[in-house]
């Protein structure tokens, strides 16, 4: 579980983006967008994450890329790490590829 106290724009933005989701019985919660969730975890730039980022490309196929690259790229530039914006778009290639 993580959270979020809106110290960056992209957290305050990602918060009012966030909605309610069922999980069953009654438990709700509140969730970010797949957008907001691939940013997140492109930023961080782990193994894992890059398996998650694959897992939600291959699930969701209509994606928001423009606010994508708008919040990331910021967020890659502070972190002086522009391959992760490269790594991102090969991961998207690779998967429009798929049959």
């Amino acid at each position: 579980v993580d959270f979020a106290l809106a110290g960056l724009p992209f957290e305050e933005e990602l918060q009012h983006r966030a909605s309610k989701f069922s999980f069953g019985r009654g438990l709700r919660l509140t969730t970010c967008s797949a957008e907001d969730l691939i940013v997140l975890k492109a930023f961080a730039d782990r193994s894992k994450d890059w398996g998650d980022i694959d897992a939600v490309l291959a699930r969701q196929k209509k994606l928001d890329w423009k606010y994508i690259d708008r919040q990331l790229a910021p967020l890659v530039e502070a972190k002086e790490a522009p391959e992760i914006m490269q790594k991102l778009h090969a991961s998207r290639q690779r998967l429009k590829r798929r049959p």
